[in-house]
């Protein structure tokens, strides 16, 4: 098993021909990989209540059987598990499959029950940074997640730490955030095709400032997939309530960002360089109070 320590943003469409002049990312050429990925679960979804994903990815020269964990995650920053091993054909390898921990507390017959729920279709361009020593994969993923009739949109950044510190992804994230227009993202692409299939994005009511700023990530994945203004006000709620914490629940610096964010979200182009500087600032001061 390897360990992901990846940090998600998500881009405005039109934002993205412009990350390439990035002073960071001009003196890269990137390479180029079409990725085509079936995920697998049972009927009844036993394996996203666990907490895991399963996909076979499709690349022009192999195939690749992935399992991962959703781990521990806040502000777009995720800790996970992952298990790869190539396969030779498109048929799940149920015998490696089952010699995985997060396999074995799985109701019996779990295995035999997995079928294609969803797919992911897109484009990856990747380079490796060094940011203050430690050495960080850049990935632009641009494609589709297509899940029975319903369909939503890739376009994201994953930073993916190789080597040195987490530190490095909020520095990179913040150095992108002055040249184009992202913000933190949470929802993985299982998990973005899991509430597509099923027509539902859950959102977990929050009670700390950290977990309020959690539930605005989340409620802005909901609303850039399903196109419904529901998720947006939801967010602009939280951002409110938030704006009004006492001080022993979330400091000034907390206040005032989800003060500005909150009047930002309000108007039709939202997602703007200073949203995205300005939320990324939010994330970290938030995250700071919970430790």
């Amino acid at each position: 098993m390897s360990q992901e320590i990846e940090l998600k943003l998500a881009l405005a469409d039109a934002s993205t021909p412009r990350l390439a002049d990035h002073p960071l990312l001009a003196k890269h050429i990137p390479t180029v990989t079409v990725l085509r990925n079936t995920y697998y679960d049972t009927p009844e979804a036993t394996l996203e209540q666990a907490r895991v994903a399963l996909r076979i990815r499709r690349t022009p020269s192999a195939r690749l059987q992935t399992l991962k964990t959703s781990g521990q995650g806040r502000g777009g920053l995720s800790i996970r598990g992952e298990w790869e091993w190539p396969i030779d054909g498109d048929e799940l390898d149920l015998k490696g499959l089952a010699e995985l921990p997060p396999m074995r507390d799985l109701p019996s017959g779990t295995l035999v029950r997995l079928a294609p729920r969803f797919v992911t279709d897109f484009q990856r361009q990747t380079c490796v940074l060094v940011v203050d020593g430690s050495r960080i994969e850049l990935a632009l993923d641009r494609g589709e997640i297509r899940a029975g009739e319903r369909h939503a949109p890739i376009n994201e950044l994953e930073l993916e730490l190789k080597e040195g510190e987490s530190e490095a992804l909020w520095q990179l994230a913040e150095q992108l955030a002055e040249w184009v227009p992202l913000r933190p993202a949470n929802a993985s692409k299982a998990a973005r095709g899991t509430a597509l299939l099923t027509g539902h994005w859950p959102l977990e009511r929050p009670s700390s400032a950290a977990e309020y700023v959690e539930y605005v990530i989340a409620a802005l994945d909901a609303y850039t997939d399903s196109g419904d203004s529901h998720f947006k006000s939801e967010a602009h709620h939280a951002l409110m309530h938030l704006a009004t914490l006492s001080d022993a629940q979330a400091n000034s610096q907390v206040r005032q960002l989800a003060r500005s964010l909150a009047n930002r979200l309000a108007r039709a182009d939202w997602l703007t360089l200073a949203f995205g500087q300005e939320f990324l600032a939010l994330t970290r001061a938030a995250s700071r109070d919970a430790e």
